[in-house]
């Protein structure tokens, strides 16, 4: 599955603008008052503006030889989460990947992950132009199984890893929806951040079939895009 459009909300559209535009260094796709989009690989991130704060998680792909270079670029611009005792990458063993970890204009915990399974090196040195897409989302609910179902069913999409209790995770290494229980998994890691269900929009691609994922109070709509 791949994510091939975010849209977020913010009620700080004006610093995400310049942290995305300048901070970082992201192409510019749309801005008007109200919006703006940068190129992210194969994805386009989009901030919507909002009277309401919202926080979420979500990552970036990178190249699976580039979590140290990544790491020591995005330094240069902005501060890295530290983890635990100075420690600023996390392995997942059993997802064999490595990420790191910072905060974008709203608070939003943002990650940067390489899979080592994709195969995906590089021999130039790190750039943004190496960032290959959005390739983890956040939706938070109570009821994950549920909503694992309807994934399923709907966009042909499977189960990845986790638990169907706690903390679980739908669609591929390209591609997955992070489906947290937030009554039993409180925080996103690595920080204090609360996890909430938050609004969202996102466009996927999955075996040639694109379609437009809402989710809003907690209820998930889905629709086939690509036509029959």
């Amino acid at each position: 599955m791949k994510f091939l459009q975010l849209k977020l909300y913010t009620n700080k559209l004006e610093s995400e603008l310049l942290f995305y535009s300048e901070t970082l260094g992201f192409e510019i796709v749309h801005q008007s008052k109200n919006s703006f989009s940068v190129k992210v690989g194969w994805s386009e991130l989009i901030f919507e503006k909002s009277e309401q704060k919202h926080q979420y998680h979500y990552c970036f792909l990178i190249p699976s030889n580039h979590l140290y270079q990544a790491l020591e670029w995005m330094e240069k611009r902005t501060e890295i989460i530290t983890i635990e005792e100075n420690k600023k990458t996390q392995n997942f063993k059993s997802w064999n990947a490595d990420s790191f970890y910072f905060l974008d204009a709203s608070e939003n915990v943002v990650e940067f992950i390489v899979r080592h399974n994709l195969k995906n090196e590089e021999t130039s040195a790190f750039n943004l132009s190496k960032v290959i897409g959005v390739n983890e989302m956040g939706m938070p609910t109570k009821y994950v199984s549920k909503i694992n179902d309807q994934l399923e069913k709907e966009l042909n999409t499977k189960f990845w890893k986790g638990d169907i209790e706690r903390f679980g995770t739908n669609g591929d290494e390209d591609g997955i929806l992070l489906l947290p229980n937030y009554e039993i998994k409180k925080h996103w890691f690595p920080t204090n951040s609360p996890i909430k269900a938050q609004p969202f929009e996102t466009i996927v691609e999955h075996k040639e079939t694109i379609y437009k994922l809402v989710y809003q109070n907690e209820v998930l709509h889905t629709k086939k895009l690509t036509a029959e």
